[in-house]
This record gives C-alpha cells, sequence and structure tokens, in this order.
C-alpha cells in the first residue's frame, strides 16, 4: 500500500513539473540566420523570425547618432533576453495612430486603412477613402506633431502610434511611451532616394503581418520605376531644368543628390545644380539662380504657386525666364485634397514610378505619348 501510495505521489510530481515546464518555455537565444529584407531604404533594416520580428530605425532624422530597435512579435511568441530591452509590439495591430500623411497610401495599399484612429492636423489628408472615415467621426483630430494631444491618444489607447522626430527632443513622445503607449518611430521622410522612401511599406506590412503583401506591392513599383528609367535612356534630348522659387530673399534649389534631384536624374534631364552636394536645399540669391537658369527650358516644382499670374504677382522678375515667357513651367501644388491637401506630398513618396513618369512625360513626351500626368500640371 505505501509503495502504491508513493508511486501515485512520484506520477503526480512528474506530470505537475511537466505542465510548469510547458507553461514556462525557456527563452531561445536569438540566432543570426535572419537576413535584413531591405534593399534600398537607408535608414530601415527588417529581420524576420519564426514568431517575431526585428525592426530597426537606423536614421529616424538627419545626422542621427541614435538607433532605435523594436520587436513585433505574435501571440505566444517567446522573445530572446537579448532583446527584452527594447520596445515590443504584438501584431497584427488593430488600432493605429499614424502622424504623416506619407503613412496614409501604404495603410491603404495594405487594405488597413480602417485601423486608422486618430492623425494630426487631418485637414492634410487627401485621400478620399480616409476623408470619408475622418468626416464620419471614425478618425479622431491628436492635435500636431510638435504638440499631441496626449489625453485624447491616452483615451482613444491604439495599439501603436508611429510617429516621426526632426531631431532627439520630442516631449509627446516621450511623455505618451510613459503612460503606457507604445511608440515607434518611421524615418521614411529622411530617405533620399525614391525607391528608398516607396520601401518604408514593408514596415508597415510588418505592423499588420502583411509582410508578403507589402513585398509584393514595393515589387510591383520598383519594377515600374525600374522599367521608366530605362525608357528616359532612349530619349535624344535632354532638357535644362531648373526648381524652387524665393522665400523671404532666398530662392530654395534641390541639392544635387536630394530625392527630388534623383527624379530629374533619372529623367534623363540636365538639372543644372545637379553637381551640387547634400540631400536637402541650397539658400541662393535670385540673381544666382537668374544668371544660371535665364535660359534654361523647364522650372519644375516652382514652390506652393499655381497660375503664372500669381507667380509675376508675387515676383515679376519671375517673368525674365525663358521658362516663364515660353509657359513651360510645371507645378504639383494644383492638385489639391477636399481641405486642401496637395496629392503630391502625400501620395508621391509612396509612389515614384508614377513621379518619373510625370517627369518624363514633361521632358520627353514622345516617350510617354497616352501617359496622362498624375501629380504634374502646366500652369497657366
Amino acid at each position: 500500500m505505501r509503495k502504491t501510495v508513493i508511486r501515485i505521489l512520484f506520477c503526480f510530481l512528474v506530470v505537475t513539473l511537466a505542465a510548469c515546464k510547458k507553461e514556462t518555455p525557456t527563452p531561445t537565444p536569438l540566432t543570426t540566420s535572419a537576413k535584413n529584407n531591405i534593399s534600398y531604404a537607408k535608414g530601415l533594416e527588417l529581420y524576420h523570425y519564426a514568431t517575431f520580428s526585428i525592426v530597426k530605425i537606423t536614421s529616424p532624422w538627419p545626422d542621427a547618432k541614435k538607433e532605435y530597435t523594436y520587436v513585433l512579435y505574435k501571440a505566444g511568441a517567446v522573445i530572446p533576453d537579448s532583446l527584452k530591452s527594447a520596445t515590443a509590439i504584438q501584431v497584427p495591430v488593430k488600432s493605429l495612430v499614424a502622424t504623416s500623411t506619407t503613412h496614409i497610401p501604404s495603410l491603404e495599399m495594405l487594405g488597413v486603412e480602417n485601423t486608422l484612429v486618430g492623425f494630426p492636423n487631418t485637414d492634410y489628408i487627401s485621400s478620399e477613402k480616409t476623408r470619408k472615415r475622418i468626416d464620419s467621426g471614425k478618425v479622431k483630430e491628436v492635435g500636431n506633431n510638435e504638440s499631441l494631444n496626449t489625453e485624447v491618444l491616452i483615451d482613444l489607447d491604439p495599439d501603436v502610434i508611429v510617429g516621426y522626430g526632426i531631431d532627439n527632443n520630442n516631449p509627446s513622445l516621450d511623455i505618451l511611451e510613459k503612460s503606457g503607449l507604445k511608440v515607434i518611430l518611421n524615418g521614411d521622410w529622411n530617405e533620399q532616394t525614391p525607391l528608398g522612401k516607396a520601401e518604408w511599406i514593408k514596415f508597415f506590412g510588418t505592423l499588420y503581418g502583411k509582410d508578403d503583401e507589402a513585398a509584393t506591392i514595393f515589387s510591383g513599383i520598383e519594377k515600374e520605376y525600374l522599367a521608366t528609367v530605362a525608357l528616359a535612356k532612349k530619349a535624344v534630348t535632354q532638357p535644362t531644368v531648373f526648381t524652387g522659387a524665393m522665400y523671404q530673399d532666398q530662392w530654395y534649389m534641390s541639392e544635387g543628390n536630394s530625392w527630388a534631384a534623383t527624379f530629374l536624374k533619372d529623367a534623363n534631364a540636365a538639372y543644372l545644380w545637379k553637381d551640387t552636394p547634400g540631400t536637402g536645399s541650397l539658400s541662393l540669391s535670385f540673381e544666382t539662380v537668374f544668371l544660371k537658369a535665364q535660359n534654361a527650358e523647364f522650372w519644375i516644382g516652382p514652390a506652393q504657386f499655381t497660375a503664372l499670374r500669381e507667380m509675376a504677382d508675387a515676383n515679376p522678375h519671375y517673368a525674365q525666364f525663358d521658362a516663364f515667357k515660353n509657359k513651360k513651367v510645371y507645378s504639383s501644388s494644383t492638385k489639391k485634397g477636399a481641405k486642401g491637401g496637395v496629392l503630391y506630398y502625400e501620395i508621391a513618396p509612396n509612389r515614384p514610378d508614377l513621379v518619373l513618369k510625370d517627369m518624363i512625360k514633361i521632358l520627353h513626351p514622345e516617350l510617354l505619348p497616352d501617359y496622362e500626368l498624375y501629380f504634374f500640371e502646366k500652369l497657366n
């Protein structure tokens, strides 16, 4: 009898220990087998594992010295000890607050726009689909990027807030994180190549467990862009181009390695400031620009102007440029959403293939005879 009782107790102990072991699995060490799934974006790295992904934001703002690591995990996943200090976000997310209009096209292309619950300065959003959700009260106004409304955001309690920073100082995001909300930075705006910006759709794909869909969407954009670059090489001319306009006594011109200048290079244009180093904007005097660009064939992107008369009223000297005289001034500021948001600012970073086709239609119309301009328009 005693042996029987001992045997029963021993079996019970074994079963109990086995159950406990099953309930508290030992974290597995992080392997190095995963490869970065990003090809063009310089500020983003994605590493996919069986039950979680590692997202690294390596360039959140210009000249950043700080990097951010996030773990996006599926329900029930065991996160390795080496990643326990990183912000962990369960995916797929069910509710999200975005902070840049450039995030909206990615959500819509992935078919997850219904998860958007908050946005700062909603008037900037041009998408008709998302505007309907704003107008019906499904997307809340959450202040502005420099001073987000923490009370509204805490009340919304989204699964994640996709923010961005222009430097290492963003008190609003710090407060939200301390309140327990999940914040992940997005650095798409800091990319300086067309395909680099567009590849950030993979960032959103990982948030929603739609990595394959995001990769397929980007692959299509990449294919179209590269095919259009190849088409531009067939052009027999290389028109001269300049950009920008005056603002407070300075003419802001795209630097030679900037995002905007890359489109002109890929469109086989002779951008007059292509040899200037840098990825931002030059600050030039009117005289400097006029001396170099007076006889240029095209003027693309004259700031916010939407008509030649408006330009001449603002500065009569604009009319002295050949591009103005010959009505070869093209702007993306004419096409706006219902509340005045410019379509170009929202969609162009996500669809560089369309931007490049616009450039070719403007500069080499014979190469795309049936194409209609998507973002740009000739000013009258």
